[in-house]
């Protein structure tokens, strides 16, 4: 089979796993069936019933049954996910620790584990526990060993105020326009919001990438792929959601915006700059004093690049360690130079040298 991008596929998802190539997607998005194993109808204070998820799809006849279920079509997205990819798998109390222990069983290396906090929960119209105002994402990578995964740091950061984003996203319901309805009637029970799935695809891919969804319902990420110009596959048995996310993406506009406002700057994707490539290009000289940020610690810069600390020298990195008796340190961070009774991080002079670098124009020999 041929990569099948931008396309929906109707059908068992633990079949057409096995038939797509492997190694094909960037990220994977997983919202399984949560076997909430309901037993009773569900009925509001005003006498009006609960529409909670009673659908076909969300019926097993035992945790046996669902724990295959579970291990077919998590092996599934194992063997269609790129060895620098990674899985997001959602899910209730009623199913996400049972995932979690197949995830690990199968080699899947657990990132994070992200509470969605709902900011407007379903009450608990019995009274006989605490609403559930949440459900839990699982982010894995494929295997423990793994060395490289997408993660956009610096864009969950500028989404989250320039503050670190935490593990506990709050973000409402999917409701109002947003909400997909046939003929009056929500057309699925669990639709997620556009929110959850812009968080997650921007944190954890790149334009251009894969993003593959083996319950795809209504078709949030599709949908939501397509404006952040990700290529996108989903997977579906019921062909009236089928039907429902066709005519939903259908109707979405592809950003046209260039790649670089769809990412973050990143030091990561930045080039390499040596140490010594300051020195050369005379943004720092030889024997000039570098200084920790309180000025506890004062080393030599050396013509080669290396600093001279106590008797000691290394690399700017060694230097910091050994500065604070440490295993590691960011000697670019560390260090500081003195300007104007100010000091300053060398890592501002790399950002100076990338932008000289940037901004000369290449010529040929």
């Amino acid at each position: 089979m041929n990569l099948p991008v931008d396309q929906i596929l109707q059908g068992d998802c633990t079949d057409i796993l096995q038939r797509l190539p492997e190694r094909s997607a960037d990220l994977i998005f997983a919202d399984p069936p949560y076997n909430l194993q309901l037993h009773h109808e569900l009925w509001r204070p005003n006498l009006t019933r609960v529409d909670a998820v009673d659908d076909e799809w969300d019926k097993f006849d035992d945790f046996r049954q669902y724990d295959q279920f579970t291990e077919r079509w998590l092996t599934g997205c194992r063997r269609a996910l790129k060895d620098t990819g990674t899985i997001w798998v959602i899910g209730s109390y009623h199913n996400i620790f049972r995932i979690g222990r197949i995830m690990m069983d199968l080699g899947f290396w657990i990132l994070n584990d992200v509470l969605w906090i709902k900011t407007n929960p379903m009450p608990n119209f019995r009274g006989v526990r605490f609403t559930n105002a949440h459900e839990t994402l699982i982010w894995a990578q494929k295997s423990r060993d793994q060395k490289k995964y997408t993660f956009n740091h610096h864009a969950m950061k500028m989404l989250n105020d320039e503050k670190q984003m935490r593990s506990d996203w709050e973000i409402p319901l999917c409701t109002g326009r947003e909400r997909c309805a046939v003929n009056g009637k929500k057309a699925h029970a669990t639709q997620k919001p556009e929110a959850l799935l812009y968080r997650i695809i921007t944190a954890a891919s790149n334009p251009g990438d894969v993003v593959l969804d083996p319950f795809f319902g209504s078709g949030t990420t599709g949908a939501v792929a397509r404006k952040l110009n990700r290529r996108w596959i989903g997977i579906e048995r019921e062909p009236a959601y089928v039907e429902v996310a066709r005519k939903r993406i259908a109707d979405v506009q592809p950003s046209t915006a260039d790649d670089e406002l769809l990412t973050t700057p990143s030091k990561r994707t930045e080039p390499r700059i040596p140490f010594g490539a300051l020195l050369e290009h005379g943004l720092l000289q030889p024997g000039q004093k570098l200084h920790s940020k309180d000025k506890t610690h004062t080393a030599t810069v050396a013509a080669d690049g290396s600093l001279i600390l106590n008797g000691f020298r290394g690399s700017i990195h060694a230097a910091g360690a050994r500065a604070q008796n440490a295993p590691t340190c960011n000697g670019w961070h560390f260090w500081h130079y003195e300007q104007d009774d100010r000091l300053i991080p060398i890592d501002d002079l790399r950002t100076r040298y990338r932008a000289d670098l940037a901004a000369t124009p290449c010529h040929p020999d």
